[in-house]
């Protein structure tokens, strides 16, 4: 089994609030139904989460009452773009069912608490795709916090075992430098946790759920003996459905 992270930067425009790449989104959601590989997809909030959630520092944990409307859109607005992630997949082929974070655990102090992973695991038990996704989460510290994408990465990762893990983002791969407004830059086809201080963790959008450095440190953490972890750009038609057929395609290998 693969397990796939579509980033917020590929099905929505990061810019703009709620912005859904319907188009781009059908066409990876195509792209892994035609590799015929079993796959369980974990999909970024995107512009559905982060600009309410960075205008209002839900990150941050409850901080003044303010926040408790915005907490509540920003979970509105994510489980919305669940469905859409989860109805594309539908519409391409793949059974697949929104599991919202929150339904499942709660987080301490700013970490998953993973208790309570039994609904999941049956989903895919029965064939159906469990489609999790970055959230507004309940903090037993905090109030509530967010979940990113790639913490539920991780999750999934320990409770299915993927043989491979695939992150899918707007760029080819990791790089020396930002390759938006970085000429010079240059791409990593490989890295590990020794190469880590190399790399540049700029961004173009705010991010707040972590950036570019968490996303490496998480994909390491996922690395072992026997699986490898993948950066791939998505933007490019076709490349996502080459690399989950085995070939060879231009990305970032992390590896321990």
């Amino acid at each position: 089994m693969i397990l796939i992270k579509l980033g917020g930067s590929v099905i929505t425009d990061k810019s703009q609030y709620k912005k859904f790449d319907r188009e781009q989104a059908s066409r990876l959601c195509r792209e892994i139904a035609e590799s015929g590989k079993p796959t369980i997809v974990v999909h970024g909030a995107g512009s559905f989460g982060h600009v309410l959630a960075k205008k209002y520092s839900i990150q941050n944990g409850l901080e003044d009452r303010e926040q408790i409307p915005a907490a509540a859109q920003v979970h509105h607005d994510a489980m919305e773009l669940g469905m859409l992630m989860t109805q594309t997949l539908i519409d391409n082929g793949i059974p697949a069912a929104s599991v919202a974070p929150g339904s499942c655990f709660v987080m301490e102090d700013g970490r998953i608490v993973p208790d309570n992973l039994e609904a999941i695991k049956a989903l895919q038990d029965v064939g159906i795709m469990p489609v999790t996704f970055g959230d507004v989460v309940m903090d037993r510290t905090r109030g509530f916090g967010i979940v990113s994408g790639d913490q539920m990465m991780e999750v999934m990762a320990d409770l299915y075992k993927p043989e491979r893990v695939v992150f899918v983002s707007d760029i080819d791969g990791l790089y020396t430098a930002n390759p938006k407004t970085d000429p010079d830059a240059e791409l990593i086809p490989e890295f590990d946790a020794g190469t880590l201080d190399d790399i540049s963790s700029e961004s173009d959008v705010d991010d707040v759920t972590g950036g570019v450095r968490n996303k490496m440190e998480a994909m390491l953490r996922m690395c072992d003996e026997g699986r490898d972890c993948v950066l791939v750009n998505g933007t490019v038609p076709g490349r996502l459905l080459a690399l989950l057929k085995g070939e060879d395609v231009t990305c970032t290998v992390a590896r321990m």
